[in-house]
């Protein structure tokens, strides 16, 4: 079955250092670390302690909301370092490979005939469980609950944002297998979106519902797309999972064994070989970065994830638990005067006629971090909601979530979003406020006081 959507709302923003359809293989890390702010509104309670030695696969610790959750190392060796920030937060687990290649192994025997409880358990005991989230509220989905729904969005509209069907060609077999892993876990549909220009493999794949995707970012939010197809009401359930940890959850039903994989593009205009790379989730950035020749002493940003919507990181840092990118770009820390001329300097793509930049059309933009101005008052000029593609006021909400009044917050759609659905309103507002910051406070609000 294929049925097709068209998001009208929406803007692209064409920047330079898009990756090439390189897959480069370069030595394993040596340095692995896994960060519990990518999980978000987990509080983690530790199962290690430095000096121990863990297999790939061994939990470093769970959900403190939850203890049927566990987060396990990616990679075999001894826990070197438990990084603790203030109020002794839990910022990082950090591993030093020993080359064992040890792995915790798991009976998987007889998987078709697996009922939902089941699979969950071994996907719980393998540390697979926080591929799988939920909405509303981009959490961790709950192993209790079903959903009515689970989606796949393969169809990727961020600023330079990876190739689905080219990160994955390799992978075709198991990215099946965990179709059929996710049909074991709703009674509802498995949706699989995609670019409705071109399928690609995912044509293919069966046990899926097969639906077409075009537009302009964000359209390829899967919020967006959830909106669009199967919107979410007061107490519905429904679990996102990346394409990748498809991937992962099929290999985990082959193999018997926890999968970290995880394909990395390094994009940007300060890249000069922008490719993609095969990594392990939370390996170091070190070696990548340099592979793709970026001069790290240059005043660079180093992003995990897109510009729009990913976290700063550095050249220490980590790959990201959910990521597949990694964007680099020139600081914005270099300032011109009279910067509110629209004639002058016009090299950053804009989405309104106020600059004269948005004459440059297909061309290539090369962008850095400055917001060239400053705070503003919120005023009602319909911006926002010509990027905004769901049937939600933005303005509307995040004044609520400003005042945190819950009611409001519940009529204007707050369970239908999450914070990367106003990473383009952030771009596009003249009034520079962090909306995605405003709304992620607002989520917060809503977990502790309605749950």
């Amino acid at each position: 079955m294929s049925k097709d959507i068209q998001i009208r709302n929406g803007s692209n923003l064409n920047l330079e250092g898009d990756a090439d359809k390189i897959l480069v293989d370069i030595p394993v890390s040596k340095t692995f670390a896994l960060n519990p702010d990518n999980f978000f509104n987990i509080t983690p309670k530790l199962i290690v302690k430095e000096g121990d030695s863990v297999k790939k696969g061994s939990p470093l610790f769970f959900s403190k909301q939850n203890p049927r959750i566990h987060f396990v190392s990616p990679a075999a060796g001894e826990v070197t370092a438990i990084v603790r920030g203030a109020k002794r937060k839990i910022i990082q687990v950090v591993i030093t490979c020993d080359g064992s290649n040890e792995v915790v192994s798991h009976d998987i025997s007889d998987f078709e005939s697996l009922d939902a409880d089941a699979v969950k358990e071994i996907i719980l005991k393998s540390g697979s469980w926080p591929f799988i989230k939920q909405r509303p509220y981009n959490i961790i989905a709950q192993p209790e609950d079903t959903p009515k729904s689970i989606f796949v969005s393969t169809y990727a509209t961020s600023p330079l944002d990876v190739d689905y069907d080219f990160l994955l060609k390799n992978n075709k077999d198991d990215f099946q297998r965990g179709i059929k892993v996710l049909n074991k876990l709703t009674m509802g549909d498995v949706n699989l979106t995609v670019d409705n220009s071109f399928k690609g493999f995912f044509e293919t794949v069966k046990e899926a519902t097969l639906i077409g995707v075009s537009g302009a970012h964000p359209s390829g939010n899967v919020g967006v797309q959830i909106h669009k197809i199967d919107p979410i009401n007061y107490g519905d359930k429904v679990w996102v999972v990346n394409p990748e940890d498809v991937v992962n959850l099929g290999i985990l039903f082959s193999k018997g064994e926890f999968s970290a994989q995880r394909t990395l593009a390094v994009v940007g205009s300060s890249v000069q070989k922008p490719q993609y790379y095969k990594a392990t989730i939370g390996a170091s950035l070190k070696p990548y970065l340099e592979t793709s020749g970026i001069d790290l002493k240059e005043d660079v940003r180093i992003i995990n994830g897109d510009v729009l919507s990913g976290s700063k990181t550095s050249e220490d840092g980590y790959v990201g638990f959910y990521n597949n990118l990694i964007s680099v770009i020139p600081e914005g820390n270099h300032y011109r005067m009279f910067g509110w001329l629209p004639f002058v300097d016009n090299h950053v793509p804009s989405i309104s006629r106020t600059s004269f930049s948005w004459l440059l059309g297909s061309k290539k933009a090369k962008v850095n971090t400055n917001l060239n101005g400053e705070e503003r008052a919120l005023v009602v000029t319909g911006e926002m909601e010509k990027v905004f593609p769901m049937n939600i006021f933005p303005m509307q909400l995040i004044k609520a979530c400003l005042v945190e009044d819950i009611e409001r917050m519940e009529a204007l759609g707050i369970y239908e979003v999450v914070p990367e659905d106003f990473g383009l309103v952030d771009y596009a507002s003249t009034s520079k406020i962090e909306a995605q910051d405003i709304i992620k406070k607002g989520i917060e609000l809503m977990i502790k006081e309605v749950g």
